[in-house]
């Protein structure tokens, strides 16, 4: 999802595929993390709805192709449609990105020979053995490039994955040159943390996290918030999120925006003083101020909604409207909303929007 909608954000046209699916079907995820234990954990993740049909797309029509990891390629690398796909990329020279376990498809593709590849550990030995010079991932954000080939460890590599995978594509970006503040909590919804955190960082922006009481280093747990056919969205554990920065040395002057994400997080940190004057500070000094979904609880609490007209997660409607501002229906869900400062979005289907309409804000801008 992080490539998937900061591509979106910088004005990339992006398709997501998958065989034997077509536009409209899911494609189930997992949360894999690194928690102690000899190899990861894995738990169910959000479900991603595709936007085309695979056997309607042709490699011509695109000019780059990224392959993401989890338990998924070990499956597509038997696939030969999915290889036949995977060559046509490489043939042609366009850029192919790929990270974690998907270097399994790039192997049994057979276009890694020669080639300087990193990814997941686990992946080294057929990497290995279909050729590739592998080079070994220092940390769980490496990431290696040799020609048209970009490679990675895990998630964490996203923003230097991303930023070379838009360079690759003739990419360029300027205005970058900004600070933002992300305010954090546990269980905010893990996508509206995410997200726009390394897209931003995939800019080349400075980007800090901060929660209440905790200090740089340690971590929010996160929530996934789904809509799975009952009435009101589910709730799954999401990925442990780690703050870059203390809540307690954090100046609003320091920085040039602030990002508020939503889930659970928001209902808590309205009642925290200290989180309201941080709010506050960047209203009255005029700095972009982005919120999804329930992070505008913290915004009308906060007093700094009053003559705003925003959006939000339908059900946080009523605390916009008793903090004083003007309701604009999320239709469709996606869709975000810039008032003066201030962006506001619904949930995180709308992450393409609500970071495009932040970068507006800041200046940033990607070209290619």
């Amino acid at each position: 999802m992080v490539p998937f909608q900061a591509l979106q954000a910088y004005g990339v046209s992006v398709d997501a595929v998958c065989p034997s699916k077509k536009a409209g079907d899911i494609c189930r995820t997992a949360v894999h993390q690194l928690t102690g234990h000899q190899t990861y954990s894995e738990t169910k993740g959000h479900n991603f709805t595709l936007n085309a049909s695979f056997d309607e797309i042709t490699a011509s029509e695109y000019d780059g192709l990224v392959i993401p990891g989890g338990r998924a390629p070990e499956y597509l690398a038997m696939d030969e449609k999915v290889l036949d796909l995977v060559r046509m990329f490489s043939g042609a020279k366009k850029p192919i990105a790929s990270v974690c376990h998907g270097q399994l498809i790039l192997a049994a593709a057979r276009v890694v020979e020669n080639r300087t590849c990193t990814a997941f550990p686990a992946v080294k030995p057929v990497l290995v053995a279909a050729g590739a010079k592998w080079e070994e991932p220092d940390t769980m954000a490496k990431c290696t490039v040799d020609g048209n080939l970009i490679t990675a460890a895990t998630y964490n590599s996203h923003p230097e994955f991303i930023s070379l995978f838009v360079k690759a594509l003739g990419g360029s970006v300027a205005g970058s040159d900004k600070r933002i503040l992300f305010l954090c909590g546990d269980y905010m919804e893990d996508y509206e943390v995410m997200v726009p955190f390394q897209a931003l960082q995939a800019l080349g922006c400075h980007v800090d996290a901060v929660c209440p009481d905790k200090g740089a280093g340690e971590t929010c747990p996160t929530a996934i918030h789904d809509f799975e056919g009952d009435q009101t969205y589910s709730e799954k554990p999401g990925h442990d999120f780690t703050l870059t920065a203390s809540f307690g040395s954090v100046d609003a002057s320091s920085y040039d925006a602030l990002v508020v994400p939503g889930g659970r997080a928001p209902e808590y940190l309205a009642l925290n003083d200290k989180v309201i004057s941080l709010v506050k500070a960047f209203a009255e000094s005029g700095k972009p101020i982005a919120s999804i979904c329930h992070g505008q609880q913290i915004l009308s609490a906060a007093g700094v909604l009053k003559g705003k007209k925003c959006t939000a997660y339908p059900a946080v409607k009523l605390n916009v409207l008793l903090g004083g501002g003007t309701w604009l229906e999320p239709d469709p869900i996606h869709r975000c909303f810039t008032d003066g400062n201030l962006v506001t979005g619904a949930a995180w289907p709308g992450h393409p929007e609500f970071v495009s309409q932040l970068m507006a804000l800041l200046g940033v801008k990607v070209s290619f």
